[in-house]
């Protein structure tokens, strides 16, 4: 029996996945595994039970994800649950920087007791005409779940695309539309493009690249969106950008201090995975993560660990390690068990930065004393018998 945990609302849709073998608690410091959304985690203590993680979505910065990593707390999260209500709202975001709907429903609502409004909306119409989206040319930064279903649901409306990810995955390659034209140089995009939109993760090596050196690049008139993270801009320079008319719209899904009210900021309340579609596919995506990794101790989207998946064991035992990315670890962990007799049948290692997991089916019984042996071996974190 496994005990769960909620910090945040998790679909009802998606707790209906789990079985029998199941249990919600009340009480996290006893559970096996936490749900999360958006709730912040670093100060949080966490408890001896715990073995993972499982965020409803993609970004995980509410996580202490080296803190899980050291206690041998996988974190998961569900990539490309959500994506496509993120690219419905970037298509409205496109839409809506290049013609002032917003204003024109400010206008009606301010007018709306004037009796000859009817006869008004011709004149004052004219004030919010803007431009169309198709031919334009639009700069996609960032092809993976979202970024793709953006690049290819704007050549359906006819725009010109460009993507840029010097890191994009095969998957992500093979749903790519053959029309979107690959860029190698990030400057091509600023150079070249109408429209310009961000979908990277915030990393230290992205954090404010959209900054006054890239905007003092980008035609004039450009349009800026930001559906990712608002720290992937330097907004102060944003700010100064739209004042000197390089920028004409940013549209941004992250309200702050700093644009929210702001001229030529357009920005929503955080809507880009607010669908009941996206909660529930998030919510369903990050339950059948928790429970194959806990049941049968595969790890598929992890952003701690390295993905490692054999399946359903076949053979009489299954053991996980989570370890230390350092030598002569699978050396270790063989001679354990070739010392006790006992005989490997298929055996799996994977690492991610400084830390790895291994997992081997084993022809016996994994014993306490087993378990106990591979605990007492330098660098590894936490041995756990999955069968």
């Amino acid at each position: 029996m496994f005990k769960y945990h909620c910090l945040n609302p998790i679909a009802q849709v998606g707790l209906d996945v789990f079985t029998k073998d199941y249990v919600k608690t009340e009480q996290y410091d006893e559970a096996q595994g936490i749900l999360v959304r958006s709730a912040a985690m670093h100060d949080m203590k966490l408890p001896d039970s715990l073995l993972a993680v499982a965020r409803a979505g993609a970004g995980v910065n509410n996580i202490p994800l080296d803190q899980c990593a050291e206690k041998g707390v996988v974190v998961f999260n569900t990539p490309g649950a959500n994506a496509n209500a993120v690219k419905e709202l970037v298509l409205a975001g496109m839409l809506l920087g290049s013609r002032d709907i917003v204003g024109g429903i400010q206008w009606v609502e301010e007018d709306q007791d004037d009796e000859n409004i009817a006869k008004a909306v011709e004149k004052e119409k004219k004030k919010f005409a803007g431009t169309e989206i198709e031919g334009k040319k639009l700069g996609v930064i960032g092809l993976g779940a979202i970024g793709v279903k953006v690049a290819n649901a704007a050549i359906h409306l006819g725009m010109e695309v460009y993507g840029y990810d010097p890191y994009v995955s095969v998957n992500a390659a093979w749903s790519l539309s053959r029309e979107v034209k690959h860029v190698v140089d990030l400057n091509d995009i600023y150079s070249e493009c109408d429209f310009i939109t961000v979908h990277v993760p915030l990393m230290d090596s992205t954090k404010g690249m959209i900054n006054e050196e890239a905007i003092s690049m980008m035609k004039d008139g450009v349009i800026l969106l930001n559906f990712a993270r608002d720290l992937l801009a330097d907004e102060k320079a944003v700010l100064a950008g739209i004042k000197s008319g390089k920028i004409r719209k940013y549209v941004t899904d992250f309200p702050n201090v700093t644009t929210a009210g702001a001229e030529g900021c357009i920005v929503i309340p955080h809507l880009g995975a607010s669908t009941e579609e996206a909660e529930d596919n998030c919510a369903k995506m990050a339950v059948k993560e928790m429970m194959n990794f806990l049941e049968n101790g595969n790890i598929v989207n992890s952003v701690n660990y390295p993905n490692v998946d054999m399946g359903i064991c076949t053979s009489q035992g299954r053991v996980a390690i989570c370890h230390k990315n350092v030598a002569n670890m699978i050396t270790k962990f063989t001679a354990t068990f070739g010392d006790l007799g006992i005989n490997i049948e298929n055996m799996m290692n994977k690492s991610k930065g400084e830390y790895a997991y291994t997992m081997l089916d084993v022809a016996g019984v994994v014993s306490d004393d087993i378990v106990a042996k591979l605990t007492a071996i330098e660098d590894v974190i936490k041995v756990r018998v999955i069968k």
